[in-house]
């Protein structure tokens, strides 16, 4: 074998959070400011008399009068910094890295140069007056960091008001007249006020760029402002079906990029992976090559590569094998004790026969490959230090099995008790909703003993849902009705079907299907499993019970118009959006209909469990897993 080249490690493992995002930037470039255009080459003069005219003119003499001495000042103190073009100059200034700041820059450089010292917000109303002129145009971050709520009207206004009526008219209608909608908007209006022009030239881009650069709150509004562009036709058709948790996301990396989340220093090693995990990648789902990626990069190379300094080969002699399998054996844990004190703990590795598994496999693979390929894979085919009595997982099995006979050892006595906790809860959340509903605004009420406070007024969307207690403390009683009744439905549907949560997540209204006996024509109302973990699909008698939460589940989730709405759900085995699908499981957060998540579904279940008290032979509250199929195992049917 050759001398290694190696590679200086990174001082932390990559993460792929966010690689969707920069892969989708590539596909998808925002549009690219030219170096001039019309308006930030026009004179002081035009600009003024521009500002005096329709539309870029304020309502009002006050306010008129306000924003020309900004719009003066602003010019001026421009005039003192290089550039050929306003929006140069801006660029060389403290404006363009300060959106805070910048005003005290200005008010400072008036004194001595004018003699009078505007005030801030006249430099506020006469900055955004040239903004909405198209005379500077800040950059995505520049804006993401300003507060200001005038920037939407105004450039309404003065740009695209037929282009902003037709976004605001394609949001839903539940949302049209909420701060959801508003915050779209004013993601319409950042765009615009950076890459210029019209709301129809607005491209997948320009929105993933804003995304880039802002907060939680004002993501919401740049993915409905998305969602609505897609809908009107206005992004070419493989534009991504969603941005919902596209900061978060992964998405499908190459193997190269799994790789390179470690820090490999010998780079032949590190390419035969990539190689490898090439000549794998068809045959994987791609959160299998990611695993597969961990385990062979991370948790057998780099391992080698911390404690045998310098390893450049796959042929590992006995010592260094067997040190190996002991380490990955075990794995060290940092737990945080309640004093603070952090205690560090080893314990056995769950994963450690499925990790030799494929370590072995890969070994096996090479070998058998450099038959068909010898000059490929020939030079490093190495004698497998992997038995296959090292990759026993009978005693993992076995304590798996222990653990989940005890589990269900420990909650089927409390079945009965956690379905009454889940019907009393939902009962209780929808007098308190309903009691809301029917109070006057800024009125007390009392329900089931509580006395609650009605919000002054509803204009702020959210609130419509939202009371305070006798504490003062502002409750969601909306929220707290939707998590009630998923949670009700969910444990009513596992325990009917024995499905588990991967197949409950996966039910559509086309899985409730009927069938007519051929025998006597009598119609029957059959639930269709759509295959998952075993692969295998299968139809399902629905009982009267179960149809009843059925129906309550549909009727939750219809539309105005009847029909169930198709939503985008994501596929966590492949880390890609699958087509819409008229899911059971979807509800509308802030505006955006999205699927519910397997850890929502949990989390509500949960909700239950410590509702009832419950705890576990160790004392703690009692808990049960749905993907681990702790209810399924406890099906009626």
């Amino acid at each position: 074998m050759t001398t290694a080249l190696l590679i200086a490690p990174p001082e932390t493992t990559r993460k792929l959070a966010g690689a969707e995002a920069a892969t989708l930037l590539q596909r998808f470039p925002p549009r690219r400011n030219p170096e001039s255009w019309h308006m930030t080459e026009a004179d002081t003069d035009y600009i003024l008399d521009s500002l005096g005219r329709r539309p870029l003119r304020a309502e009002g003499r006050s306010a008129q009068y306000t924003r020309m001495v900004g719009a003066r000042a602003i010019l001026a103190w421009l005039t003192s910094f290089p550039g050929s073009t306003w929006q140069a100059s801006r660029d060389a200034s403290p404006a363009a890295l300060s959106p805070a700041g910048w005003h005290s820059t200005v008010l400072d450089w008036a004194v001595p140069t004018v003699g009078r010292r505007p005030t801030s917000s006249c430099l506020a109303s006469g900055a955004l007056a040239l903004i909405c002129a198209d005379v500077v145009r800040p950059s995505p971050a520049w804006l993401a960091a300003s507060s200001s709520n005038a920037l939407r009207p105004a450039m309404a206004a003065a740009r695209d008001p037929e282009g902003f009526a037709r976004q605001e008219a394609a949001f839903p209608a539940d949302i049209r007249d909420t701060r959801h909608a508003s915050a779209a908007l004013k993601a319409v209006a950042r765009v615009l006020a950076t890459f210029g022009r019209r709301v129809e030239d607005i491209v997948v881009g320009d929105l993933l760029a804003l995304l880039q650069e802002t907060n939680h709150d004002a993501a919401r509004g740049t993915r409905i402002a998305y969602t609505a562009l897609r809908d009107l036709g206005q992004f070419p058709s493989d534009a991504p079906a969603t941005l919902l948790r596209l900061q978060t996301r992964t998405g499908q990396v190459t193997p190269a990029e799994l790789v390179d989340r470690y820090p490999l220093r010998c780079r032949p090693v590190r390419d035969l992976l990539v190689d490898y995990l090439t000549e794998r990648q068809p045959s994987l789902d791609h959160n299998s090559l990611i695993t597969l990626s961990t385990s062979l990069a991370n948790n057998f190379w780099a391992d080698l590569e911390r404690h045998h300094e310098g390893i450049d080969s796959l042929h590992l002699p006995p010592d260094v094998a067997a040190a190996w399998k002991a380490r990955v054996n075990t794995v060290t844990r940092r737990r945080c004790m309640p004093d603070g004190q952090v205690v560090e703990t080893t314990e056995p590795r769950s994963s450690a026969p499925a990790i030799k598994t494929l370590v072995r496999s890969f070994y096996l693979d090479i070998a058998q490959w450099a038959l068909d390929e010898p000059a490929r894979w020939g030079p490093w085919a190495a004698p497998c230090p992997i038995t296959g009595a090292d990759c026993s997982d009978k005693k993992t099995k076995q304590r798996q099995k222990t653990a989940s006979d005890q589990r269900t050892r420990e909650r089927l006595p409390v079945l009965p008790a956690l379905i009454r906790v889940a019907d009393r809860r939902l009962k209780e959340a929808r007098l308190r909703l309903d009691a809301l509903h029917a109070a006057p605004l800024s009125t007390q009420f009392t329900v089931l003993g509580e006395t609650f406070t009605a919000p002054k007024n509803t204009s702020r969307a959210g609130l419509t849902g939202q009371a305070y207690d006798s504490s003062g403390r502002r409750r969601d009683l909306e929220a707290e009705e939707k998590r009630a009744f998923w949670g009700w439905a969910t444990i009513e549907i596992l325990r009917h079907t024995g499905i588990r949560i991967e197949e409950l997540l996966e039910l559509g209204h086309h899985s409730i299907i009927r069938y007519k006996l051929p025998t006597t024509g009598e119609l029957v109302p059959l639930l269709q499993i759509a295959p998952s973990k075993t692969d295998q699909g299968r139809l399902l008698l629905v009982t009267p019970e179960l149809a009843d939460v059925l129906s309550a589940v549909v009727a939750r989730v219809r539309g105005a118009n009847g029909a169930i709405p198709s939503v985008h759900s994501y596929d966590i085995h492949e880390k890609v959006w699958n087509e819409p699908m008229p899911l059971l499981y979807q509800w509308n957060v802030s505006g955006e209909r999205r699927p519910i998540s397997s850890n929502t579904v949990r989390d509500s279940l949960n909700d239950m469990v410590m509702a009832t008290g419950l705890t576990d032979a160790t004392g703690k509250p009692l808990k049960f897993q749905p993907d681990e199929g702790d209810l399924s195992k406890f099906a009626t049917t």
